[in-house]
């Protein structure tokens, strides 16, 4: 079997460990089974579009055409079922507007191995501004690429809400993540790299987002897996945290 790791340009700097990996046309996806969702995603910002002229593409339409991913074994998948009247949001762990350049890219953002059940108030808000964030940064000069790492957070310590219709032939429920992580690895035209990890409580949020910077070696420990083992001799964990204006407001 051809290792994904060498196929895939989004997994150069490395990954952590899944169940299943789902490799994308624009992004990979890091399945859990026991989950029913991702344990991560992993993808260039807009890959290739710095590629472009400005002028040489229109950015293609968000297509919200959410989806079951047949990739999965049907008892392993989440549903649209599940999110009806949860309450939650159907929640993109890679974001559509990050896959904008091309409408079968966006299409992929819209499969639910894509989605984590996330409160509205997270999602529509400290979650979107923190993807604008992002996007920002991947549009300065310094910056030749940006890769972002997802991640789903749960809490055994606490209670686990479930989402999902007992009436399912499977009885798929899918459990609702305490928080999540994004992981953002920035390489600059001059060959450095740059590393910020965020931790946000799957609620309301609204302090800056420089408050949720965590050192990423405790982001590993949490989800448990290495993050960007292959930059740097492995020792991307270590690295500090990097002020940015952006992240301030």
């Amino acid at each position: 079997m051809d290792d994904p790791f060498q196929m895939q340009r989004e997994l150069r700097y490395g990954a952590p460990v899944c169940d299943q990996i789902l490799t994308g046309r624009y992004f990979t996806i890091g399945y859990s089974w026991y989950f029913r969702q991702a344990k991560w995603t992993l993808e260039i910002v807009n890959r290739g579009g710095k590629e472009f002229a400005a002028t040489a593409f229109t950015k293609a339409k968000r297509m919200n055409n959410f989806r079951a991913d047949v990739r999965i074994p049907h008892r392993f998948r989440s549903s649209l079922s599940a999110y009806r009247g949860s309450g939650y949001d159907r929640g993109h762990l890679v974001s559509s507007a990050n896959s904008d350049l091309r409408h079968i890219e966006n299409s992929e953002t819209f499969l639910m191995s894509n989605m984590s059940p996330q409160t509205g108030d997270f999602n529509r808000q400290i979650w979107r501004k923190l993807e604008e964030a992002v996007r920002t940064l991947n549009e300065g000069d310094k910056v030749l690429e940006t890769y972002v790492l997802n991640c789903p957070v749960f809490d055994f310590t606490k209670p686990i809400e479930m989402i999902g219709d007992e009436k399912d032939e499977y009885g798929i429920n899918i459990p609702v993540p305490h928080a999540f992580i994004k992981s953002v690895l920035a390489e600059h035209r001059n060959g450095g790299l740059k590393l910020w990890t965020f931790y946000m409580e799957n609620k309301k949020l609204t302090e800056p987002l420089g408050e949720y910077l965590i050192n990423t070696y405790d982001a590993e420990q949490i989800v448990g897996g290495r993050f960007w083992d292959r930059a740097s001799g492995g020792d991307m964990h270590e690295m500090k945290k990097h002020p940015v204006p952006m992240w301030d407001h």
